[in-house]
């Protein structure tokens, strides 16, 4: 008989029922008998006054059928409708803002994409100076950084690894920092070491060419903390502001969330841009009466680099000001979701369930990020090979440079499809980057089993045009793709230590990458580079979901379950097919879905939220009325306070013309009930 009862700490008897009396509460707890079958499911006055909030019209057809439930067929031409629908809105509200002011477009960009890539855009320009300034710094100071007659050769190699080490260490601990402390607290950090590293990089030198590089080098593992938090940090208060915090689920979260936080991650490209032209005309301009030829000064190569790092330094001080006055909100989605978890510090509870819950999800991300970050580091093999086969001069820094220029402006028009391109549910997150892993995989695989032909100058060309591609489909694959889903697929108390974790994973590829390829020839490179793309493709293929399309608070709607101890217990979307990985569809996870029991628990679940906060009395609980007004209708209102509608609905016209018997009436008595008709007549 105990199989049969239900134990729960609520009761929440139907709208329109007496409760039966339980007489005095002793424990919290008590028992009934279940309710019957039927109100597991939605009425069809709950679907009428709910379906706009729980069956968005950009995710369901008019019918209530999820868009990735539908056949290919029609699922395509749903997912192209509101495609084209939302692309024409767009249009039409920039045309509405270009008539208001022709410039407003601009302010937008600069708000919404700028200014949260604005770090990133920062630490593109110092991390790609540092490559940049090498070779300049062999050529100048040849016995030091090219001969090591008078610096100690690991010295020299420490600058690679200290850099990279300092980059690993930052995004494991500001990403912790970021879920215990504050999104806003790790931001403000990482601005102020940014800075302090830079000042430390733009007046380094030493008593001997060695003791500059050691302090050349330190500088750079303590900016590299800067930098590394930054990847963490960005990516999760760039996906977080994307979503409104009053309300259950936006459009503009499940349609451009991914849009969102590309663009503030491509800032990284244009920072490598504006490096390239700042080095390119700091050396014109200080190696004097060779026009930025060979050979340099120790004067040209002093004010080059000392002034390509403090003109960063001065965008990195508007940035602590812009931070620490001007978001003073960024971790107000953390705190919300602590809040309703009743954590005060680090959650370490969450962190233990998403291990066990979602680590097929960490090891996806983690290893994707790795060997995206080989390939990443791999693709500069192609540039030393033709430039000195293609080049009448190829030892000039410029001619390096200018083709370094070229392959920054590739892969930035990588970047802005992959932001164009990455919300889009026929194509997503997931296949850019399994196709970007591949065409990868095919640029460096192809020359590797035909070397000398294709660094001939038969082949170079050919060699020249895979480079490109190559340059191309890594930013329209995996490293926009990596940058954006390590964050995403983790619930909010442990977004920034699974993004930062996942970042430092792909950072030990960059490292081992830089190990690796000083005991190798070009040609074994080559031979080697190829299968982490392969490795990459596959993995993906198996363990990384695709959340194209679901919305953040979906994703957290089901971690409360599974924080609850109640995985079982959601249906929802969240679980559907789609947005499960196949190893997470082999170990179980999507078999309960079931769209229509899910209705009535977001019903549930949207009615506790609205007691909960209309309960409260705190600035949060005001605001969330607020957000929710133009959502939360007054048939909502009234039908979580118990309340008949104030105004007939058109179900109830229909069943009053359709008969005026008995039954009718009673039907209509009873249609602003929570058990609603059907369950009535079946009595």
């Amino acid at each position: 008989m105990a199989d049969f009862l239900r134990r729960h700490t609520k009761h929440d008897p139907p709208i329109g029922e007496l409760p039966v009396p339980h007489g005095p509460e002793t424990g919290g707890e008590h028992q009934h008998y279940p309710r019957r079958a039927s109100t597991a499911y939605a009425t069809d006055y709950e679907k009428q006054i709910f379906s706009h909030l729980l069956q968005p019209d950009d995710s369901y057809t008019p019918e209530g059928v999820y868009w990735a439930d539908l056949p290919w067929a029609k699922r395509f031409s749903f997912v192209n409708n509101v495609g084209s629908q939302e692309t024409k809105a767009e249009l039409r509200a920039i045309w509405a803002m270009i008539k208001e002011d022709p410039l407003s477009p601009v302010s937008w960009y600069f708000r919404n994409s700028i200014l949260p890539g604005a770090g990133l855009l920062l630490e593109g320009y110092v991390l790609f100076s540092i490559g940049n300034l090498q070779p300049l710094f062999a050529d100048v100071w040849g016995s030091c950084w090219g001969t090591h007659e008078v610096c100690d050769k690991n010295w020299v190699a420490s600058v690679t690894y200290l850099e990279i080490i300092g980059i690993m260490f930052g995004q494991t601990g500001v990403g912790i920092i970021g879920d215990w402390i504050g999104r806003r607290f790790g931001l403000i950090q990482d601005a102020v070491i940014m800075f302090l590293g830079l000042l430390l990089l733009t007046g380094s030198w030493g008593v001997t060419l060695q003791g500059w590089v050691i302090l050349y080098a330190f500088s750079l593992f303590f900016y590299g903390i800067g930098v590394g938090g930054e990847y963490p940090i960005t990516a999760t208060s760039s996906m977080e502001n994307a979503v409104s915090a009053g309300k259950l689920s936006t459009r503009e979260d499940r349609l451009h969330r991914g849009r969102k936080v590309t663009l503030a991650f491509l800032m990284q490209g244009w920072g490598q841009f504006f490096n390239q032209v700042a080095l390119t005309i700091l050396l014109v301009i200080f190696n004097r009466g060779t026009g930025g030829e060979p050979p340099y000064s120790e004067f040209a190569a002093q004010y080059t680099f000392r002034i390509s790092f403090a003109l960063p330094a001065i965008g990195t001080l508007w940035l602590v000001y812009y931070r620490t006055f001007k978001m003073k909100s960024a971790s107000k989605h953390l705190e919300k979701a602590k809040k309703k978890a009743n954590v005060t510090g680090y959650d370490v509870k969450s962190l233990k369930v998403t291990f066990a819950h979602f680590g097929g999800r960490l090891f996806a991300t983690a290893s994707g990020w790795f060997f995206n970050d080989v390939f990443f580091y791999g693709n500069k093999l192609f540039q030393s090979q033709f430039i000195s086969v293609i080049s009448d001069n190829p030892k000039s820094l410029l001619t390096t440079w200018n083709w370094n220029l070229i392959n920054v402006v590739v892969s930035l028009a990588g970047y802005y499809c992959a932001a164009f391109f990455i919300d889009n549910r026929m194509y997503g997150r997931k296949n850019m980057q399994q196709i970007g892993f591949l065409v990868c995989f095919l640029a460096f695989v192809i020359p590797a089993f035909k070397y000398d032909y294709y660094t001939s100058p038969a082949g170079i060309h050919s060699f020249q045009a895979l480079y490109f591609l190559s340059s191309f489909f890594n930013q329209f694959g995996p490293n926009s793709v990596t940058f954006l889903v390590a964050g995403e697929v983790y619930p909010t108390q442990v977004r920034a230590s699974a993004h930062g974790f996942s970042a430092m994973i792909g950072k030990a590829g960059a490292l081992l990458a830089s190990v690796l390829y000083n005991y190798i020839d070009n040609k074994t490179k080559f031979l080697v580079v190829p299968w982490f793309g392969l490795a990459g493709m596959l993995v993906t293929l198996v363990w990384l979901p695709d959340t194209t399309g679901l919305d953040l608070k979906e994703q957290e709607r089901r971690w409360q379950y599974i924080l609850d101890g109640r995985a079982e217990d959601y249906h929802g979307i969240a679980i559907h097919p789609q947005h499960l990985s196949l190893w997470e569809r082999w170990m179980g996870a999507g078999k309960s879905y079931h769209p229509d029991l899910d209705m009535k628990a977001k019903i549930h679940d949207l009615r506790a939220e609205w007691e909960e906060r209309r309960a409260g009395s705190d600035t949060e609980s005001a605001g969330f009325e607020q957000d929710d007004d133009q959502d939360i209708t007054q048939d909502i209102h009234n039908y979580f306070s118990g309340n008949p509608p104030m105004v007939s609905n058109h179900l109830k016209d229909e069943k009053s013309k359709a008969s005026n018997s008995v039954s009718s009436s009673q039907d209509q008595a009873s249609s602003g009930t929570e058990i609603g008709v059907n369950e009535k007549s079946s009595d």
